[in-house]
């Protein structure tokens, strides 16, 4: 028989959005693999009190990141509205990354594969959705190498998260080098 849970009293609620905005924070600055007891210590609660909310840090980032991945599709969708198939492309891939490096932990969350979180995976297939009608519509209108994939794409973000851990004021250059070599025109 399954019980419905029980509402938290309102001191655990309390500690709960604590845990989640020190989580939040942190991991935007320094990201995903900071410590749990900086969380605990930033929202002023006991690491005891951190683990009974989030017994792991994938209840954190499936607590946090499905609502940040939602710009995901708006990005997109901004794309796909722009009739100019090399400016869609190049775009959304200057909008992804832009993103990621505004987010250290966003940029962590992309780069990584994190199945015990399904809700950031599926935010995640939407995002590549996108990015491969974006693909096929550059190399439909000769614009993209033809060979280039969705796979090509997931390699990039791999790379890129690196290249914005290392150099988050550098990223575009990177990247426009990287773009300007995909362009067949």
């Amino acid at each position: 028989m399954v019980t419905a849970s029980r509402p938290l009293r309102a001191d655990a609620a309390r500690n709960r959005e604590k845990l989640l905005t020190a989580a939040a924070h942190l991991f935007a600055e320094r990201g995903l693999d900071v410590p749990l007891e900086h969380i605990a210590r930033r929202a002023e609660v006991s690491i005891g009190t951190l683990y009974k909310h989030f017994p792991t840090r994938d209840d954190f980032v499936a607590a946090i990141f499905p609502e940040r991945l939602a710009a995901l599709d708006d990005i997109g969708a901004k794309a796909l509205a722009d009739p100019d198939p090399w400016h869609a492309f190049a775009g959304y891939l200057d909008d992804l990354y832009a993103l990621q490096a505004e987010d250290r932990g966003l940029n962590d969350v992309l780069a990584r594969d994190l199945p015990n979180a399904p809700e950031v995976v599926s935010a995640c297939h939407r995002g590549a959705g996108h990015a491969e009608v974006l693909i096929t519509r550059a190399v439909e209108a000769g614009v993209l190498r033809p060979d280039y994939t969705i796979a090509d794409l997931a390699t990039l973000t791999r790379a890129m998260a690196q290249v914005i851990r290392d150099s988050p004021d550098g990223w575009q250059r990177f990247l426009s080098i990287y773009v300007e070599g995909l362009r067949t025109q």
